[in-house]
Protein backbone atom coordinates (compact mmCIF):
# COMPACT_ATOMS: atom_id res chain seq x y z
CA UNK A 1 0.00 0.00 0.00
CA UNK A 2 1.09 3.13 -0.91
CA UNK A 3 0.97 6.11 1.96
CA UNK A 4 2.61 8.74 -0.31
CA UNK A 5 0.06 11.44 -0.59
CA UNK A 6 -0.49 11.94 -4.44
CA UNK A 7 0.59 15.44 -5.52
CA UNK A 8 -2.17 17.53 -6.69
CA UNK A 9 -1.34 20.84 -9.11
CA UNK A 10 -2.72 24.22 -8.18
CA UNK A 11 -5.75 24.79 -10.04
CA UNK A 12 -5.46 28.11 -12.12
CA UNK A 13 -6.61 31.12 -10.86
CA UNK A 14 -8.34 31.97 -14.80
CA UNK A 15 -7.74 29.62 -18.15
CA UNK A 16 -6.63 31.72 -20.85
CA UNK A 17 -9.22 29.52 -23.53
CA UNK A 18 -11.65 27.08 -23.61
CA UNK A 19 -8.85 24.99 -24.94
CA UNK A 20 -6.55 25.09 -21.58
CA UNK A 21 -9.38 24.62 -19.83
CA UNK A 22 -10.22 21.56 -21.94
CA UNK A 23 -6.82 20.36 -21.19
CA UNK A 24 -6.17 20.49 -17.58
CA UNK A 25 -9.30 18.68 -17.09
CA UNK A 26 -8.33 16.44 -19.33
CA UNK A 27 -5.44 15.50 -17.17
CA UNK A 28 -6.84 16.31 -13.38
CA UNK A 29 -9.42 14.82 -11.56
CA UNK A 30 -12.52 17.00 -10.29
CA UNK A 31 -12.24 15.53 -6.97
CA UNK A 32 -9.45 16.46 -6.40
CA UNK A 33 -10.49 19.99 -6.11
CA UNK A 34 -13.66 20.06 -4.38
CA UNK A 35 -12.32 22.58 -2.05
CA UNK A 36 -12.52 25.07 -4.71
CA UNK A 37 -15.69 24.71 -6.02
CA UNK A 38 -18.28 26.54 -4.91
CA UNK A 39 -22.58 26.10 -4.80
CA UNK A 40 -24.51 28.58 -6.88
CA UNK A 41 -27.90 29.26 -7.23
CA UNK A 42 -29.36 29.11 -10.68
CA UNK A 43 -33.29 29.60 -11.95
CA UNK A 44 -34.40 27.54 -14.85
CA UNK A 45 -37.45 27.95 -17.15
CA UNK A 46 -37.68 24.74 -19.56
CA UNK A 47 -39.01 26.55 -22.49
CA UNK A 48 -40.27 22.91 -23.98
CA UNK A 49 -40.55 19.81 -22.78
CA UNK A 50 -39.07 16.57 -24.96
CA UNK A 51 -40.21 12.66 -24.82
CA UNK A 52 -38.24 9.94 -26.24
CA UNK A 53 -40.19 7.44 -28.18
CA UNK A 54 -38.78 4.26 -29.74
CA UNK A 55 -39.20 3.74 -33.68
CA UNK A 56 -38.94 0.95 -36.02
CA UNK A 57 -35.16 0.62 -37.12
CA UNK A 58 -36.46 0.35 -41.10
CA UNK A 59 -38.07 4.17 -40.35
CA UNK A 60 -34.55 5.99 -39.57
CA UNK A 61 -32.96 5.97 -42.88
CA UNK A 62 -36.53 7.45 -44.52
CA UNK A 63 -36.63 10.06 -41.83
CA UNK A 64 -32.79 11.02 -42.48
CA UNK A 65 -33.49 11.16 -45.75
CA UNK A 66 -36.11 13.48 -45.50
CA UNK A 67 -34.35 15.54 -42.75
CA UNK A 68 -31.46 16.14 -45.35
CA UNK A 69 -34.01 17.02 -48.29
CA UNK A 70 -35.51 19.79 -46.04
CA UNK A 71 -32.27 21.00 -44.37
CA UNK A 72 -33.57 20.26 -40.58
CA UNK A 73 -32.87 17.68 -37.57
CA UNK A 74 -34.71 14.39 -37.62
CA UNK A 75 -36.42 15.18 -34.48
CA UNK A 76 -38.40 18.27 -36.80
CA UNK A 77 -39.45 15.76 -39.19
CA UNK A 78 -40.80 13.23 -36.89
CA UNK A 79 -42.52 16.08 -35.01
CA UNK A 80 -43.92 17.52 -38.41
CA UNK A 81 -45.45 14.07 -39.38
CA UNK A 82 -46.77 13.49 -36.03
CA UNK A 83 -48.68 16.87 -35.59
CA UNK A 84 -49.96 16.26 -39.31
CA UNK A 85 -51.22 13.01 -38.59
CA UNK A 86 -53.33 14.38 -35.76
CA UNK A 87 -54.44 17.48 -37.19
CA UNK A 88 -56.48 15.03 -39.48
CA UNK A 89 -57.70 12.73 -36.94
CA UNK A 90 -59.39 15.80 -34.81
Amino acid sequence: MNDKKKQIEQLPEEFESYEEAAEFWDNHDTTDYESEFETVEAEVKLKRRRFEIEIDADLMPVLTEQAHKQGVKVKNVVSDILREKLRSTV
